[in-house]
């Protein structure tokens, strides 16, 4: 009895013993690692992403693709009270985290550091290689992390998610991410857990309209440019890119400037598309038809100023009978001076103002900015009225435009753009009548027609060229460049996209005939492919002047 006995008290002996050499290893000998844990998983769960809800996009059958989505990355960090030897540590490490050893040595030698986080989206061989190495006081964990899978692909429209103001997690900035960010990280809801928002974008014709404007810009030498396809039925943005663009996923390597989304954060003015919006000024007002005519003189002077038409010097004036329809197919900058002044100038500001030149248009994106009309005011000199008529003088966002001239391809009504694919259309009002819409469709459906450039066999494409010089944001004027761009929609029976192309600060001496219309043509080819969209029109379906076969 007494040998069992103490056989118990030796055996409860040895358990304290070991119970408490293993609470020394854990509070003392192991206790700036598991410290050092401690915090770093309180440091995750203030940046955790793990309940933000995934963005995707859509293709034309309703399929999603994320993207932007949470993924668990490598985060490597280090416990400085637990490295013995920092200048060792330091040398071991500089090379497998790519960071110089005299800064590795600096952290690691930090005094009463119990964390220090060393890299965020780590490559997973240097985490292994850390993990490998099992040297006390550097470590590695998982964390989700934002990460998009298309890169680049809509960067702008997406925005990336970064450190909040506070620094105590972490927010969506710019685009979707930052427009939808309460939505996506679950502060409108109830458990906090974010809800999933998928979009409007198509990944195949974003990414094919991105590839477009990419190779557009690289062989014009323009700094820059932006290209948008719209539904213009319903408002639905099918795809929105910017040349540079930048990767959500290292955000960090590249300048502020590429993050703005200048479809809707930036204004330009847009030269000849403008005369659209002129003539169906004036065709709703009952001041003109497409086949008014005046005198084409190829010039006009107005207060000083000397406007001429931009192909005079090639082509001469156009002379008497010269109809609204072909100032539209020739783009004749005195014909649509002309068309202004006879429909006047209150009501052609009052149409510029319906078709929403001066107003957000109501994007879910934030940022948006609004149009300037400021100029055209009661006081204001002739000729700003008139070098308004054929969009100079007067600025706009992409968006902007790319709405307003929606509402032509849509039978005059104006639509609420959006992104998030749960929306319902939107009609914001009615600008012009159908009638009206329909006369302007076929005038540009007539310059597509003549130039041959835009055109799509088979099918009934209309479009207008826009080229406008550069205000000097020095001094005032203008710069002697161009921005060059291109709108066009189809088939005009029954309109299934519109898209728009511009480059950004090219030679005067580029041509849109040359450089924005054929890639204009590219992508619209490839969207009427890819929805399968059948033929509208035969080979008798053409322009009044070439029935009589005399057109080339």
């Amino acid at each position: 009895m007494a040998y069992r006995f103490t056989t118990i008290v030796v055996l409860l002996v040895l358990a304290f013993t070991y119970l408490g050499f293993h609470l020394y290893q854990l509070q003392l000998v192991k206790g700036d690692y598991y410290y050092a844990q401690a915090e770093s998983e309180q440091s995750a769960a203030a940046s955790n992403n793990a309940n933000r809800g995934a963005i995707y996009f859509t293709d034309k059958n309703g399929n999603t693709l994320p993207a932007a989505i949470d993924q668990p990355f490598p985060v490597i960090y280090a416990v400085p009270t637990a490295i013995k030897d920092p200048a060792t540590a330091a040398a071991t490490f500089a090379p497998i985290l790519n960071m110089p050893v005299s800064s590795l040595k600096k952290i690691f030698s930090r005094p009463n550091d119990q964390y220090e986080l060393l890299i965020n989206k780590a490559d997973p061989a240097a985490a292994q290689r850390v993990d490998e190495l099992n040297v006390p006081g550097v470590y590695s964990y998982f964390e989700p992390e934002r990460y998009y899978p298309l890169s680049t692909v809509a960067s702008q429209v997406l925005g990336y998610v970064g450190p909040n103001a506070s620094n105590t997690g972490e927010s969506g900035k710019y685009g979707l991410e930052s427009y939808y960010n309460n939505t996506l990280n679950g502060s409108n809801s109830a458990g906090g857990v974010g809800t999933d928002l998928t979009t409007t974008i198509d990944p195949n014709i974003q990414i094919e309209a991105e590839k477009i404007l990419d190779n557009l810009v690289q062989s014009t030498g323009a700094t820059g440019g932006d290209v948008m396809v719209m539904d213009p039925k319903t408002g639905k943005i099918l795809a929105m890119g910017g040349d540079p663009n930048f990767d959500p996923n290292n955000y960090g390597k590249f300048p502020i400037s590429d993050f703005m989304n200048t479809d809707v954060q930036g204004v330009y003015e847009p030269g000849s598309i403008m005369k659209l919006l002129t003539m169906a000024a004036g065709i709703d007002s009952g001041r003109i038809t497409p086949d008014t005519t005046y005198f084409d003189h190829g010039y006009v002077n107005v207060d000083g100023a000397h406007i001429t038409n931009y192909n005079l010097t090639t082509e001469g004036p156009y002379g008497p009978g010269t109809t609204m329809t072909q100032v539209i197919e020739h783009s004749i900058n005195t014909g649509a001076i002309w068309a202004e002044n006879t429909t006047g100038n209150p009501v052609f500001l009052s149409y510029a103002k319906k078709f929403g030149l001066d107003q957000k248009t109501g994007i879910d994106l934030p940022g948006e900015v609004t149009g300037d009309l400021s100029q055209l005011t009661p006081n204001a000199p002739q000729v700003d009225w008139d070098t308004a008529a054929y969009g100079q003088g007067i600025a706009m966002t992409p968006i902007e435009l790319v709405d307003a001239v929606s509402a032509i391809a849509n039978g005059g009504l104006l639509m609420r753009p959006y992104l998030n694919a749960s929306l319902q259309p939107q009609v914001i009002r009615r600008v012009i009548s159908a009638s009206t819409a329909a006369q302007v469709s076929q005038m540009a459906v007539d310059a597509v027609d003549l130039a041959q450039v835009a055109e799509i066999n088979g099918y009934s494409m209309a479009g207008k060229t826009g080229s406008a010089f550069i205000p000097n944001p020095k001094g005032g004027g203008y710069l002697n460049k161009l921005t060059d761009s291109y709108i066009g929609w189809g088939p005009t029976s029954d309109p299934k996209f519109i898209a728009f192309i511009r480059l950004n600060t090219i030679p005067v001496t580029s041509l849109a005939a040359e450089t924005v219309v054929p890639a204009w043509n590219q992508l619209a080819q490839w969207i009427v492919n890819y929805y399968n969209i059948p033929p509208n029109r035969t080979t008798a379906d053409v322009i009044p002047h070439c029935k009589n076969l005399i057109c080339p």
